[in-house]
């Protein structure tokens, strides 16, 4: 006899049958629109853009490149790319490539600063894709740059050298010189050679060709000098060599013979240092020209000896304070000029206050380059250290190279 508790249990159990079976018969029949009948790829599951867009700073990165940050797509084109300071929000303006693959900005980025990039870009069938990235660029603290000369499109003399100045001390010489290359259309080796670690001076064997093209390639982003400290230079610099002129200076006579293109053009009486304040001997190179420039000799250890506001003519030859200048107090007691050394060690030329006039130093600062060398011979004080201004001429080649870390 059948009880109304189990007419009730089997009732319940005849429905979840039938329920089972139609969850059964919904499951294994599908989507009459899907392509495959295994659930993937239907018009109602449409498939994700194949573009793929890479930001070159990662999200949250605190070293990002100020030269090297931008984005690339792969399968697509990038239809808008927005970078801004963060924070601030201010743009920073930049441009698609023509092909659509690449973004990067129009100028150089700044150090230590957070930025922000969005980035969108569609496939070949219209799909959209998205990325953005917030990261921060190297700070100064982190980082090195080489203050270099000669300038980009600059033309100068036979003597002068490829200097680097770093602003921090570089432990991985190696690194950092491999980074850089120096070449002359005129063929010549070019070896760098460090002063210290902070200094790297490059230059070939003789002077430079006269005439000749010298390229300079920094390819220091990135590049890690020192523990925690990474480049951010990356740039082509080139310069011209000009003809070659290169001037004698006999302490003996106290004159200076100008030498350009292997044809004396000139001969001029000089005052060189006095007994007392020698002039260095050796080839120094002048690194800088001052139509006018204030010479205080309480800067280079003279006290009150002299203080100069007006100088004509100026040319430096050494970073310690050597010049050959224009001189127009010379006549007050002294006897013409190419008769003895007065000087505090610079050489003096004749010349008149203003700097105006057709004079002997007005002369030679109108045909002397920088770049060109200046040559002090008979002198009594010693020969110029090679890092005292541009003048690694006066090492020998073979400790020069040896001064090398490539």
């Amino acid at each position: 006899m059948t009880t109304p508790e189990i007419s009730a249990r089997r009732a319940l159990g005849a429905c979840a049958a039938l329920l089972v079976g139609a969850l059964t018969l919904t499951a294994c029949g599908g989507d009459a629109s899907a392509d495959n009948g295994d659930g993937k790829g239907g018009k109602d599951s449409p498939r994700t853009s194949v573009a793929k867009i890479a930001i070159s700073a990662e999200d949250g990165s605190t070293d990002a490149s100020i030269n090297a940050t931008g984005v690339k797509v792969s399968e697509g084109r990038l239809t808008d790319v927005k970078m801004t300071v963060a924070g601030s929000g201010q743009a920073v303006p930049g441009a698609i490539s023509a092909d659509g693959s690449t973004w990067k900005p129009k100028e150089q980025l700044e150090r230590g600063t957070k930025y922000r990039i969005g980035a969108t870009a569609k496939d070949a069938d219209g799909r959209t894709a998205a990325a953005n990235s917030i990261f921060t660029t190297v700070s100064k603290d982190h980082s090195f740059i080489g203050t270099y000369t000669p300038d980009n499109g600059a033309t100068v003399g036979v003597g002068m050298p490829v200097s680097f100045d770093f602003n921090k001390a570089i432990t991985d010489k190696k690194a950092v010189q491999s980074h850089i290359t120096v070449s002359s259309s005129s063929g010549q080796q070019v070896v760098g050679h460090w002063f210290g670690n902070q200094r790297l001076d490059f230059r070939p064997r003789e002077y430079w060709k006269a005439g000749s093209k010298v390229t300079m390639r920094i390819d220091l982003d990135g590049v890690k000098g020192a523990e925690g400290v990474t480049g951010v230079q990356k740039k082509t610099v080139t310069f011209t060599v000009g003809r070659s002129q290169v001037s004698t200076v006999d302490a003996r006579t106290q004159t200076m013979t100008v030498v350009r293109d292997g044809r004396t053009i000139k001969s001029v009486p000089i005052s060189a240092g006095s007994p007392q304040h020698t002039t260095y001997n050796g080839q120094m190179v002048v690194s800088e020209k001052f139509t006018q420039t204030r010479m205080d000799g309480s800067t280079v250890g003279f006290g009150g000896e002299y203080d100069i506001p007006d100088v004509p003519h100026a040319m430096r030859l050494t970073g310690s304070g050597t010049f050959i200048h224009g001189n127009y107090w010379y006549d007050k007691g002294n006897p013409p000029f190419g008769r003895q050394g007065t000087s505090h060690g610079c050489v003096g030329l004749a010349d008149v206050q203003g700097a105006q006039g057709d004079t002997s130093a007005k002369w030679f600062f109108d045909n002397t380059l920088v770049g060109d060398v200046v040559i002090v011979k008979n002198s009594p004080d010693t020969t110029v250290s090679p890092d005292n201004g541009l003048n690694g001429w006066n090492m020998a080649w073979s400790a020069w190279t040896a001064g090398s870390a490539s």
